[in-house]
Formats: structure tokens, C-alpha cells, sequence
């Protein structure tokens, strides 16, 4: 599909792309769509921490570029003093010759480094969260020496660049939705990046949250849970909470849970619950964990008593709390 010039008609296909695009497609197909109105060579297009000493990148999707780009960037990134005009401001776009802006001597690494990889001429389009200390950004590199940025065009990109960021949170929240479909009002879902900081939290995942660890600020995932997903954890289990996760493209996906009778269980009397919920028979479930008739049925016997319940209906809806 050829992409369209005039901009209404940019917009609606960004925002349908949005909706109809994986979460591994939809970056491509903005990028690709934003080229129709402002030429570009290759991009680039993530978040960030600020620090004194350059960004410190949490997400990041390459466009027609190598990820050994940039890991030579992070030797030269307290050079980039392009990026740094734009971290004190709430947003804003600006466009540079390389050579033009980079031309004091304490910064011919970063100059050499934009030349080397192709990055003559350059557009960076920002949102910044100066409390947070924290950016969403795209940069848009050419090679071409002659080919300086117009600014019709910082004009173009300052009028994209909110529905860029905005359409891609609603692509993440689509894909939210499909990892957990049908949450019920008892449970949350929320987005964070693998440094903790959240992106999307509904209000039941905000109040669980908070209801576990009072004076929560709701900017980032707490220490304890967070570190539990880094060590590969599938879920963490709070005092008043379960949260489970799904990483994917650098973000964890979040459903949080109260805590319910089933969570009390322990692991081999979960899994005989589970067996027997199924329709399985004590000799049964007996088999297939290659465990003695007399051991299943005493776990039954104490996750029948943990759940309270006395009948196999009523253990299936116990279990289902437990999802």
C-alpha cells in the first residue's frame, strides 16, 4: 500500500494500523507511513532515563539500523548535546547538521560517531516527563550531507510526533488485552518497561497496588516484584496480591489478582486440585504424578479443607479464583 500525503488521511491509517498491527509490526508500519510525509533514511524510536551523563535507554525499536549502532553510542552518548536540548522541555523537535552542531573539539567523538553511521542530517522529537526525568523519544537520521532538515518539517514531525506516541500506547494496550482477555472487575493489568516504570495501569491494578504497599507512587513496579520478574519468576505473591507477568519486547505485561483460598495451597496439592478438577480420578491423578493413592488422596483431603469446599463444582470455581 503506497502511504498517504495528506495528513488527516496519515492520521486515520496510524491509529487503524494501531489497532490491527502486532506489537513486533506497528512500529515499521508508523515509521514507514511518517517517511511519506518527511523523508528519512533510518530511525530510531524508544524511552529513556536522564541522567547527567547521557540517557539510559529502557525500550528502544530500531529502524533500518544495527544494534551495534548502539552500543557504540553508549561510549559517546555524553556527547550528544542534540539530546540534551531537549531534556528541560515538556516537548519539542529540533534538527541538526552533524558537523554544524557537533563542532566544538569536546565533542568530535559524537561527530565522528553520527558520520560513521550514516547520521548526517538529524531530526529528535521528544516527550519528556522533566519531574520523572523520564522521555519518550524518535530520532530520524539521513545520510545525505545536502539533504539538511526544512522547517516545514520540524513543523511536520512537531504535529506527528503525540499521535505517534499515542497510538503506539493504545497498539500496547490492544496487546494487553489479548494477553489477558475478559479481566473481571476483582483483577488489574498494567504495562511496565524492565526497569519498573509503568507505562498503563488501570485503576483496579493502581488500588491493588497501593492497598499492598502504602505511599506507592504508581510511577514504577516496587523493588520486590520487579526483582522477582528479573530472576524469571512467573509470578509474585504479596500479602493482599498476586501479580503474574509476560515479557515480550522489553515490556512486562501485568495482571494483579487479590489473594484467594488457592493461593494457600501447596504446590503438589495445587496440582492434584488441578488434576482432579479436570475429571481425573484419585488412582488417576495417582498415576500420572507417579505418586501412592494414599498420598493424592491426603493433598485432596487438605485442599479440600484450605478452599472449603466439598464437592468437585465447588473446587473448580475455588481454582478459577486462582487464574
Amino acid at each position: 500500500m503506497t502511504a498517504p500525503q495528506d495528513p488527516g488521511e496519515l492520521l486515520l491509517h496510524l491509529y487503524r494500523f494501531a489497532h490491527e498491527h502486532s506489537i513486533g509490526e506497528f512500529q515499521d508500519a508508523a515509521l514507514q507511513l511518517l517517511q511519506a510525509a518527511v523523508p528519512f533514511d533510518a530511525a530510531m524510536w524508544g524511552t529513556a532515563g536522564t541522567t547527567p551523563v547521557g540517557i539510559d535507554v529502557h525500550t528502544l525499536h530500531l529502524f533500518r539500523k544495527s544494534p551495534e549502532m548502539m552500543a557504540e553510542y553508549e561510549a559517546v552518548k555524553h556527547q550528544d548535546s542534540a539530546a540534551a536540548s531537549l531534556m528541560n522541555r515538556r516537548r519539542g523537535t529540533v534538527n541538526f547538521h552533524a558537523a554544524t552542531w557537533h563542532h566544538r573539539r569536546e565533542e568530535r567523538e559524537m561527530r565522528d560517531f553520527l558520520q560513521r553511521w550514516g547520521q548526517t542530517n538529524n531530526f529528535i522529537t521528544a516527550d519528556n516527563d522533566v519531574d520523572r526525568r523520564f522521555v519518550h523519544w524518535i530520532s530520524l537520521f539521513r545520510a545525505d550531507p545536502e539533504a539538511q532538515g526544512q522547517p516545514h518539517e520540524v513543523e511536520c514531525i512537531d504535529f506527528f510526533a503525540p499521535h505517534l506516541m499515542q497510538a503506539l500506547a493504545i497498539n500496547r494496550r490492544i496487546h494487553l488485552q489479548q494477553i489477558h482477555p475478559a479481566t473481571p472487575p476483582t483483577c488489574g493489568t498494567a504495562i511496565a518497561d524492565l526497569r519498573g516504570v509503568i507505562y498503563h495501569a488501570d485503576p483496579a491494578f493502581r488500588d491493588m497496588l497501593r492497598a499492598e504497599w502504602p505511599g506507592w507512587t504508581g510511577h514504577a513496579l516496587p523493588a520486590v516484584p520487579l526483582g522477582d520478574f528479573l530472576r524469571g519468576q512467573a509470578c509474585h505473591r504479596g500479602r493482599s496480591l498476586v501479580l503474574r507477568h509476560h515479557a515480550q519486547h522489553r515490556l512486562l505485561f501485568l495482571k494483579s489478582r487479590r489473594r484467594c483460598p488457592a493461593d494457600e495451597l501447596t504446590p503438589g496439592e495445587l496440582r492434584v486440585a488441578q488434576l482432579t478438577a479436570k475429571g481425573h480420578s484419585h488412582k488417576q491423578v495417582a498415576a500420572l504424578l507417579q505418586r501412592s493413592p494414599a498420598t493424592v488422596r491426603n493433598q485432596m483431603q487438605a485442599a479440600y479443607e484450605k478452599l472449603d469446599v466439598s464437592n468437585v463444582a465447588q473446587l473448580i470455581e475455588a481454582l478459577r479464583q486462582a487464574d
